[in-house]
């Protein structure tokens, strides 16, 4: 991650100080030749990710009951991770989280997950199963999709056994897992079911790039490889099924809360995204993150911004799922 300034850029000196570790972290990981596919590509970013959030991020605080168990996926039965508050009694109101990690990677076993996800249970009091999905170029799209939309049906089948509140059942992603939670959103209001509400963290809307700011935050920004890892996970599906900035009808989806950064080659693809929705009189609220980059909301350990957007995060779900 080199070259942050750009016009206009005020970049906090705690991200610049991120970006250099991101270099001097990267730069001793083991270098995975294309040919030998995607798993050493995993698990270089899988290292990097770690002993970033080690250094960069608040660790679980005190409070949450985190515990694992199966979902079922698309295709068989999946591992998630629950998080709840300790204090929580009875039927919660409840989040299926997919996580980041550009479509090729990501687990529910990053400690990135594990302390943003359990923050944010506690101070949103909504509890969350983030959602170990299949990951492109073995799996491309649906099958992430289909594994969201049947581990939400999941929850919604053992609601008793897993105190779900029902109609209080929602979805939500960061980054890639944004992608697949608006997809799989819109697949279950397709078919007439209850989404109560997608929360879409730094959402890739286009599976391409898309306006001013993919231009000028393209490079340099964290996300040079975007629009590549967007064409393993896409496949050949066309983008009016996997791109939701195409999706040619957005009526009777659930309310959605987009949370944007401003230095993100993917932001005005978001704000396209809202502005659709809108139009289509779905309720939308925007979170628009100055001076973020695309992965800069997990730095909590240090810096203000972070832990503002996290705060921000919070604030919006608990009115979102407890009116």
């Amino acid at each position: 991650m080199a070259e942050l300034d750009a016009p206009g850029a005020a970049l906090a000196p705690e991200i610049r100080t991120w970006a250099q570790r991101v270099e001097e972290v990267a730069a001793g990981l083991p270098v995975s030749d294309a040919e030998e596919g995607f798993a050493p590509r995993r698990l270089a970013a899988r290292m990097l990710s770690d002993a970033l959030a080690e250094e960069f991020t608040l660790p679980v605080p005190d409070g949450v009951t985190i515990s694992e168990l199966p979902l079922r996926g698309g295709d068989g039965v999946l591992r998630a991770r629950r998080f709840r508050s300790a204090r929580a009694r009875g039927p919660q109101p409840t989040m299926l989280w997919c996580h980041g990690g550009g479509f090729f990677g990501g687990t529910i076993d990053e400690i990135l997950n594990d302390r943003i996800s359990a923050a944010l249970a506690l101070a949103s009091g909504v509890q969350i199963f983030s959602l170990e999905y299949r990951l492109a170029p073995e799996h491309p799209f649906p099958a992430p999709v289909d594994d969201a939309v049947e581990a939400l049906r999941d929850l919604r089948a053992r609601r008793i056994e897993l105190e779900v509140a029902p109609d209080r059942l929602g979805i939500g992603g960061n980054s890639a897992g944004a992608t697949i939670a608006a997809t799989a959103a819109r697949g279950l209001c397709a078919e007439g079911e209850q989404v109560h509400h997608q929360a879409l963290e730094v959402l890739p809307a286009a599976l391409y790039p898309y306006g001013d700011s993919a231009t000028r935050y393209g490079r340099g920004f964290g996300l040079d490889d975007v629009a590549d890892l967007a064409d393993v996970y896409r496949g050949d599906a066309p983008l009016a099924e996997a791109s939701p900035l195409d999706f040619p009808d957005l009526r009777g989806l659930p309310p959605a809360l987009l949370l944007v950064a401003e230095f993100d080659p993917l932001r005005d693809g978001a704000l396209a995204y809202a502005e659709r929705l809108r139009a289509a009189e779905v309720p939308v609220t925007v979170h628009i993150g100055a001076g973020h980059v695309h992965g800069s909301p997990g730095l909590t350990a240090g810096w203000q911004g972070a832990r503002d957007w996290q705060s921000a995060f919070a604030v919006e779900l608990t009115r979102a799922y407890h009116r």
